[in-house]
This record gives C-alpha cells, sequence and structure tokens, in this order.
C-alpha cells in the first residue's frame, strides 16, 4: 500500500469502526446479511429471512487485519526513503523516524510536510493528511549569538516542535533580530544566557525572551538544521503573517495527540479553518507564539460555549497553564464569532 493507505476496502456495510480514540471517519467492517433493495420495514429484509435460514454473504474474516497507516519519510538534508507506522502523538513520531535512519530521536529539531526546505508554512503541527511525505529536520551547527534588547520587541515568533525544543518561526522585518545576519528562521533555542531552555514550551520561552531587561546584552545558544546544498544560504525571515498552508492533502487527517490514540478524523471545515487562522495570528500578536494546534483547541473548545464568560472558564480548564489574560479571551472569542458569520 501507498503512503497513509488503510489497505484494500473490506465490503461495505452500515456498520463501522472508528479508528482507536476517534469519532471521526468510519472505517467500514463486515456487517448481517442485509438486503437494501428492500429495505426493512413491511415486506423487507426481516420477513425474508424467517422464511429460510441464514446464510452469511461471505466467509468469516476472524479477527481481520487492522487498518495501517504507512506513511513516507526522508531527512530533510538528504536520504533513501522509510517507511514508519504505529505513531499517535509527536514524540512517538520522532521515534519511529530515528528508528528508520538509525539516529537518536533528540536529533530531530521539527519536520515539514511535502517540502525538504525550512519552511515554516509547511510545518508539522498536529495533523497529518494520509497522503502526505514527512521530512525530518535534524540537528546542524551549533552557534552563539549576542544580542542587546533596545526595544521591548525582539521580533522574533516562537513555536515548539511538540517534543522539548522551541525555534524561530518568523522573525519580523526591520527588528532587532532582523538586524543580526547569524539568526535564521528555523534556528533551534537551546540556551539563554547559558540557561538551558530544552524542554520548555514555546510560550515560556517568548516569556524569557520578553522578561529580558533592555539594554542589556544577553546570549542566544542556536542550533540551526542540517542542510542540503541547495539550501544553503537561505535566511527565511519575513515580516508578513501569511495565512497558513494546509497540511492536508486528502479527505482524512491523522490528529496527533499528547496522550493517547490519534484519532482519523475528516479535514477541518472552512469556519474551523478560517477560525484557527485568526486565533493563531491573535497568538502571535499577544504572546509572539505561532501554534496552529492550540489554536484548533481553542476553537474546538469555542463550540462547546455560548458565552465569552463560559468560553473563557473553558480554556482555564483545559490550557489554564497558558494564563490568558483577560483581553485576549475576549479577543479570541470575537475573531470566532467573526469567523462563524463569514462561513455562514
Amino acid at each position: 500500500a501507498g503512503p497513509g493507505h488503510l489497505g484494500p476496502a473490506p465490503p461495505s456495510s452500515a456498520r463501522g469502526v472508528a479508528f482507536p480514540g476517534s469519532s471521526g471517519s468510519r472505517i467500514p467492517l463486515p456487517g448481517r446479511l442485509g438486503c437494501p433493495a428492500l429495505g426493512r420495514g413491511r415486506g423487507g429484509c426481516r420477513k425474508r429471512r424467517l422464511r429460510r435460514p441464514w446464510r452469511a454473504p461471505w466467509p468469516a474474516r476472524p479477527g481481520g487485519p487492522k487498518p495501517r497507516l504507512v506513511f513516507r519519510t526522508q531527512l530533510a538534508h538528504g536520504s533513501p526513503t522509510g517507511k514508519i507506522e504505529g505513531f499517535t502523538n509527536v514524540r512517538e513520531l520522532y521515534a519511529k523516524i530515528a528508528e528508520a535512519f538509525g539516529i537518536a530521536p533528540t536529533e530531530i529539531l521539527f519536520c515539514t510536510l511535502n517540502s525538504h526546505k525550512v519552511d515554516m508554512q509547511k510545518l508539522l503541527g498536529g495533523q497529518i493528511g494520509l497522503e502526505d511525505f514527512i521530512f525530518a529536520h535534524v540537528r546542524g551547527e551549533t552557534k552563539e549569538v549576542e544580542v542587546t534588547k533596545t526595544e521591548d520587541a525582539l521580533g522574533l515568533t516562537i513555536t515548539d516542535n511538540g517534543a522539548g525544543y522551541a525555534f524561530i518561526k518568523r522573525i519580523k522585518e526591520g527588528s532587532i533580530i532582523n538586524r543580526i545576519e547569524a539568526v535564521c528562521v528555523g534556528d533551534s533555542i537551546e540556551a539563554i544566557n547559558d540557561h538551558s531552555i530544552v524542554g520548555c514550551r514555546h510560550y515560556e520561552v517568548a516569556k524569557m525572551l520578553r522578561e529580558l531587561p533592555k539594554s542589556q546584552p544577553f546570549t542566544l545558544r542556536l542550533v540551526q538544521p542540517k542542510r542540503a546544498f541547495d539550501m544553503i544560504g537561505q535566511r527565511g525571515r519575513s515580516s508578513k503573517c501569511p495565512m497558513e498552508a494546509k497540511v492536508t492533502s486528502g479527505r482524512e487527517t491523522l490528529r496527533l495527540r499528547s496522550g493517547g490514540a490519534a484519532p482519523l478524523l475528516p479535514q477541518p471545515s472552512e469556519f474551523e479553518e478560517e477560525a484557527s487562522r485568526k486565533v493563531d495570528d491573535l497568538l502571535e500578536s499577544y504572546m509572539g507564539i505561532r501554534d496552529p494546534e492550540l489554536a484548533s483547541t481553542m476553537v474546538e473548545t469555542s463550540k462547546k460555549t455560548v458565552s465569552v464568560q463560559e468560553f473563557a472558564h473553558h480554556l482555564d480548564s483545559v490550557l489554564g497553564e497558558f494564563g490568558f489574560p483577560d483581553e485576549f479571551v475576549v479577543e479570541v472569542w470575537a475573531a470566532i464569532d467573526e469567523a462563524r458569520e463569514a462561513c455562514g
């Protein structure tokens, strides 16, 4: 089977089973004898069964094979193609990729989908399309830069890989960091003033950088992704905030979770995509981070609420560690409501 294929389709029936842990797309399993042409009402299948012994319409397949989701992967700087399966979250994904190529999982900084370049619009987030090709970007050279904070904002947008590494997703044109040529999009931030931040979430790193005093130099230890020959010289900075590229290519996606099984779900609706994009923009504006998965979680949470007060309460229970300020929550609620009206 090709990447992400579920194997041969079993006979169709009215029954189905969801991918483990999922309430989303269903995979049909063999059902009881039915009679679609006659229906199940008067004069239908129920009466016909009473007139003759029941017979199985096909041979029984005890325990039949479980659906397999197989994905193709390469190291972004160049490698043979490997195949991976059986992961439910980002850490397990990295472990599978590392096993396929004989490297340590901690060597992987982040992954992109369908592009070997350090392209933040192709960054793997919380879901993978069944036809997506995964490129793993591994550790390259380590470098240290000294920065003097002359303004409140450094001009960095931070994200993380979900497995302990925070890295630079965007550099604002004309900012302090923009003037330091050694700093590039895709660089992992390993330490601030020799204090290791490995294992910290993106919002924690962004907060540390915001709280650094002005006019006082500090040191960033960065690890750049290993690059292929055709990627050398790319800096990849941008001052704009274009719509994040879709990370799905089929009708269904595998949703990665921090714990539990990875459900197989339909693609997000137009409303979900637009609302998530707006919320992600607000995350960057307020907190200096980009996180499509976090934005999607906030949109999903909004569906269970009918007022901004109830929304704020639910956010505290689901995402309390972020400590979102009240004005941010109000803006997020308004942005989601605006997306809902725009998409009908």
